[in-house]
């Protein structure tokens, strides 16, 4: 079955889950994006003047509250024909008016995903016996969103949240156990790496890879991390390390950043001292993440693709013609933008990570 050579991925626009040709027909420019913290976004530019235009003449399109307003659920899919996957679902946040010199006046709608909710409430509160995964569970319930959690970690006598968003809050206890945050409609997923499903991918440059750069940077790299704390119920000091075996257990083959360093560079110690653990289990558990979050970024990419739909936040890539050291699979996507415009159809920025560098002769 071959391919066709070019075919329209012109994004689709429904609001309040009714269609809107006329976004899709006005839409110039179109950006999604998400990382892995959470909070995805959306910025799309659509012409506001034009033939199919009603109203008095100067009127502008899309100010009326009909088709777009505060508040109004926003879906947007792309891709060919056949292959169109929604890459968007969440309420619009802000509307701007760009008039330009000698340019058609452009109406900019900016929507976020349903950790906006997260995003905009701020608290003072203390939790008691709960481990990173009930947290999540409970500020979920707290916004009325569903939960998915599968995410390991210590169980806290007493975690406070002082003067925090609700979405900083989980970020925060997201990174001390390497877990990823992100919303799909109404239902928050708090996971850690291994359990988070996605899709997989092959991109050959020169193909659907248009352009990447790749890197192995040893700048960030330690052999080992070790976080301190004072245990009061043995009124004593306490230290857990972590080393290269944490991230070993998670590959199987090439050489990882925390072996190189060490060989290349020397011994290198991250000491965590902003974070005061209280157990052992809590030393253990964030020297562990600590460690993690350095060695899988020894190798990272930043690609375009030809539009990628099936892309997302999680998706495992094997990258071809891209170097020896750098061929493969084992690459997990970090960050993904989908964008579309009038002169370059949809295109996909991605940026990905991997804990390994392929031996070489």
């Amino acid at each position: 079955m071959t391919e066709p050579l070019f075919a329209t991925a012109s994004p689709v626009f429904t609001v309040d889950d009714g269609l809107v040709r006329e976004l899709a027909r006005d839409c110039v420019r179109l950006e999604i994006s998400e990382d892995v913290r959470g909070l995805r976004t959306l910025r799309g530019h659509f012409t506001a003047v034009g033939g199919p235009a009603t109203g008095p003449p100067g009127e502008l399109l899309y100010l009326d509250g009909d088709r777009a307003d505060f508040g109004r659920r926003l879906r947007v899919s792309v891709g060919a024909p056949g292959v169109q996957r929604y890459v968007f679902d969440g309420v619009v946040s802000a509307i701007e008016v760009e008039l330009g010199d000698g340019e058609p006046p452009l109406v900019v709608l900016h929507a976020e995903d349903a950790l906006m909710r997260l995003r905009m409430t701020r608290r003072m509160r203390t939790y008691r016996d709960m481990t990173d995964a009930d947290l999540a569970r409970e500020v979920a319930d707290a916004h009325g969103l569903k939960a998915d959690v599968a995410a390991e970690g210590p169980r806290y006598d007493v975690v406070q949240q002082l003067n925090q968003s609700d979405l900083a809050f989980l970020r925060e206890r997201a990174r001390l156990v390497q877990a990823e945050l992100w919303c799909t409609g109404d239902e928050l997923h708090f996971r850690t790496r291994a359990r988070r499903e996605g899709t997989s991918l092959t991109l050959v440059y020169g193909d659907h890879l248009l352009s990447a750069r790749l890197c192995a940077d040893l700048a960030h790299q330690r052999d080992s991390v070790v976080v301190t704390g004072y245990d009061a119920a043995r009124e004593g000091g306490l230290q857990e390390r972590a080393g290269p075996e944490a991230v070993e257990a998670e590959v199987t083959g090439g050489r990882t950043g925390p072996r190189l360093v060490a060989r290349a560079l020397g011994g290198s110690v991250s000491y965590r001292v902003r974070e005061a653990a209280l157990t052992s289990e809590e030393a253990a558990s964030w020297a562990r993440a600590e460690m993690l979050r350095r060695a899988r970024r020894f190798v990272t990419v930043a690609g375009l693709t030809r539009g990628s739909p099936d892309m997302v936040v999680g998706s495992r890539l094997t990258l071809r013609r891209v170097g020896a050291p750098f061929e493969g699979q084992g690459y997990y996507v970090t960050r993904v933008t989908h964008a579309f415009d009038n002169v370059h159809g949809l295109r996909t920025r991605f940026e990905a990570e991997r804990a390994t560098l392929n031996e070489v002769s």
